[in-house]
C-alpha cells in the first residue's frame, strides 16, 4: 500500500471511529468500523488484509480522547459528520406511529397474546416491545392473556407460563393482568350456546375432505339446515365429551359463497383427545379455536387496538362475522409484517430449539448460540436494548430486518458507562519481559478517572494474543504499560513516547501477566473460548458487565475451582 492511501485509510478511520465513538458513547472497535470503512471505501478493499493493522492504532488514539476531545477533532476535519450527529441528537425519538383513532376511546387497551408452548425466542420480544411502549405512550391498559387452548398441536409448556412473565418483565413492562384463556373455557361455551341460539352457528359432523370439496365448491354443508335445538343438544354432547377428535366441530355461520373460501363457514369448536397439561383444564375435550376464543376475549376485556402479523388479517375478517351476530364494535386493527433476524445460524422456531436442547446440541435456553430472550439476558443485554430496537422497526405491513449490530449499539450506550475495562487474552503466547516498570497501572475506565487504575503485576512475563506478536525487531506498544521491541524472543522495553503509536503506526495490545492470571471460558455464539484474564476479573460479581479490551462486553457469569466463566456480549 502506498503512503497516500495510507493517509487516507487512516483519515477515514479516524473519522469513523470519532463518529462511532459518539454516537454511541463509548469506545470504538475495529469490527464496528471495518464494515462502513470497506463499504463507503471500494478502493480499500484490494488492501482488505493490511487494513486492520492500519486502523487500530488510529482506533485506539481516538479512544484515549474525551468526549470534548472527540467532538473538537470531528469538528475539525469531517464538520458534515458532527452536523449529522447533532441533527440526530434532535430527532423525536418516536419510531411508532400513532394508533387508530385513539380520541375514541376513553383508555387505549391492548392486549399481549402468548402461546405458552416454550420461552420467547427474539422475535417474540417484538409483540411486548411495542404494545408496552403503546401503553406507555397514551398511558394505557395492558392484558396478558395467554392463547392456550389447543393441548394437542400447540400444547403449552408448563413452565413457559412463568418464563414468559419472567421475559416481559426482563423487557421493562408490567401487564396490568394477567389470564389464562384455559381458565375461561366454560365463558367460550356460554357464548357458543348464545351464537347458536342466534342462529350464527351449527354442528357438523363431515370429514375433513368433504366439507372442504363443499367449501371451495360455495356448497352448502347438508349440517347447516339443522334446527336450534338440534344444534344446542349436539353442543352440549361436545361440551360432555361425547364425541372423539375429528368426528363432531361447531361451525360459525358465514356466507357461504364468500369470495374468500377461508371465511366460508368456519371452525369455531373442535373435539381434542389429548387432556391439556393443565390440571384445572384436564377435563375439557371440546376446545374453541382461536379465532373464536380470541374474538369473545377481546370483546370480554373491552381491548381497543389489536396489534398482530399480516398473515392474521384473515382473523379479523372471520371474527367480524361473530361481532356482528352479537351487535359489538370491533377493535382497531394494526397489521406489522414479520420481522427478521441477521446472525443467527439457529432458526427462531420454538419446537426447533427445543428439539436442539432435547438432542444435546444446545446446553439450554440460555445456550449463547440460542436466538432466545434467556440467552440474550444471560450473554448480558439488557432488555431496554431490544426494546429500542424493536420499537425502531416501527409497524409496517412489510417483512422488516433486525440486525443484531442494532441491539448491541442500544446496549452499549446502556453498558458502556459501568462496564469496568479488563485485560483478556486468548490462546496466550509467552513472552519474556526485559526492562520496564513491575506494575501497570491502566485506567478502571478511560472515561471515569475517579474509579482509579487497576494495579496489574507484571512479573517479567506476559501473555499476549499471537496475531499481535510482532516480528523480531519490530515493536507493539502493551496497553497500560508502555512500549517494548521483539528482541530474541523476548519483549525489550523501549521507554518511548506514546507518539510512536500515531507517528510510527506502532499497534497498541493488550495482554496479561504469564503468572498472576485467572483462567477464563468465554461462552460466545460460536462456541467457547478459552484464555487468561488479569487478576482483578475475581473481585466482579454473577451479572457484572466489563468491557474486554479490544474483544467486547462480557458478562461474569460464575467463578469456579479452576477457571472463571463468562458469557460474551457483543463487540
Amino acid at each position: 500500500m502506498d503512503e497516500d492511501l495510507r493517509t487516507r485509510v487512516e483519515l477515514e478511520a479516524e473519522i469513523a471511529a470519532l463518529f462511532n465513538a459518539l454516537k454511541h458513547e463509548s469506545d470504538a472497535q475495529v469490527g464496528a468500523i471495518m464494515g462502513p470503512l470497506m463499504g463507503q471505501n471500494p478502493e480499500f478493499r484490494p488492501h482488505g488484509d493490511e487494513i486492520p493493522g492500519i486502523i487500530a492504532p488510529v482506533i485506539a488514539e481516538v479512544n484515549e480522547l474525551s468526549v470534548d476531545e472527540k467532538r473538537a477533532r470531528l469538528s475539525e476535519i469531517a464538520p458534515e459528520q458532527l452536523a449529522e450527529l447533532e441533527a440526530e441528537d434532535e430527532t423525536d425519538e418516536q419510531a411508532l406511529p400513532d394508533l387508530p383513532n385513539v380520541s375514541e376511546y376513553d383508555t387505549v387497551r391492548m392486549r399481549l397474546a402468548p402461546n405458552p408452548n416454550g420461552p420467547w425466542h427474539l422475535g417474540s420480544a417484538r409483540m411486548p416491545a411495542v404494545i408496552g411502549t403503546y401503553k406507555e405512550l397514551y398511558d394505557g391498559w395492558m392484558l396478558c392473556r395467554f392463547d392456550d387452548t389447543d393441548p394437542e398441536t400447540k400444547r403449552p409448556d408448563l413452565d413457559a407460563y412463568d418464563s414468559i412473565l419472567d421475559s416481559i418483565e426482563y423487557l421493562g413492562f408490567e401487564p396490568d393482568e394477567i389470564v389464562k384463556a384455559s381458565d375461561r373455557v366454560e365463558t367460550y361455551y356460554d357464548y357458543a350456546r348464545n351464537l347458536i341460539e342466534k342462529g350464527g352457528a351449527y354442528t357438523c359432523s363431515c370429514d375433513g375432505e368433504t366439507f372442504s370439496e363443499l367449501k371451495n365448491s360455495a356448497e352448502a354443508c347438508p349440517h347447516r339446515s339443522k334446527d336450534i335445538d338440534t344444534v344446542l343438544a349436539e353442543f352440549d354432547a361436545m361440551v360432555r365429551g361425547e364425541y372423539a377428535s375429528g368426528e363432531m366441530v361447531l361451525r360459525v355461520r358465514t356466507d357461504i359463497e364468500h369470495k374468500n373460501p377461508a371465511l366460508r363457514d368456519w371452525v369455531a369448536f373442535r373435539m381434542v383427545d389429548t387432556p391439556h397439561p393443565r390440571s384445572e383444564a384436564a377435563e375439557y375435550r371440546c376446545w374453541p379455536m382461536l379465532d373464536f376464543q380470541s374474538g369473545i376475549d377481546d370483546h370480554e376485556f373491552e381491548i381497543t387496538h389489536i396489534v398482530r402479523g399480516i398473515d392474521l388479517q384473515d382473523s379479523a375478517k372471520r371474527q367480524a362475522f361473530v361481532y356482528e351476530y352479537f351487535d359489538w364494535e370491533y377493535p382497531e386493527v394494526v397489521h406489522w409484517g414479520h420481522v427478521q433476524i441477521d446472525e443467527y445460524d439457529i432458526s427462531m422456531s420454538t419446537s426447533t430449539i427445543k428439539a436442539l436442547i432435547e438432542s444435546g446440541e444446545l446446553d439450554g435456553w440460555d445456550d449463547p448460540r440460542a436466538p432466545t430472550l434467556a440467552s440474550l439476558r444471560r450473554r448480558g443485554i439488557r432488555g431496554e436494548a431490544i426494546v429500542n430496537a424493536m420499537v425502531e422497526l416501527g409497524t409496517s405491513t412489510s417483512n422488516v430486518d433486525l440486525a443484531m449490530s442494532a441491539v448491541y449499539a442500544h446496549n452499549r450506550e446502556l453498558v458502556d458507562g459501568d462496564a469496568d475495562r479488563l485485560f483478556f487474552v486468548r490462546d496466550g503466547v509467552e513472552k519474556t519481559l526485559i526492562g520496564g516498570p513491575d506494575h501497570a497501572e491502566p485506567p478502571v475506565h478511560p472515561d471515569h478517572e475517579e474509579r482509579g487504575s487497576r494495579d496489574i503485576p507484571v512479573g517479567g512475563r506476559v501473555l499476549i494474543e499471537p496475531d499481535d506478536v510482532p516480528p523480531n525487531g519490530e515493536r507493539v506498544w502493551l496497553k497500560g504499560y508502555g512500549p517494548v521491541r521483539h528482541t530474541r524472543d523476548a519483549f525489550e522495553f523501549t521507554g518511548e513516547d506514546i507518539d510512536i503509536v500515531r507517528n510510527e503506526s506502532v499497534d497498541v495490545v493488550h495482554w496479561v501477566p504469564a503468572d498472576e492470571n485467572i483462567p477464563v471460558r468465554l461462552r460466545t455464539m460460536h462456541g467457547d473460548e478459552h484464555g487468561h484474564a488479569e487478576p482483578r476479573i475475581t473481585t466482579y460479581r454473577t451479572d457484572d458487565v466489563v468491557q474486554f479490551e479490544r474483544i467486547g462486553f462480557a458478562r461474569i457469569d460464575s467463578h469456579e475451582e479452576d477457571e472463571t466463566v463468562s458469557y460474551f456480549t457483543h463487540p
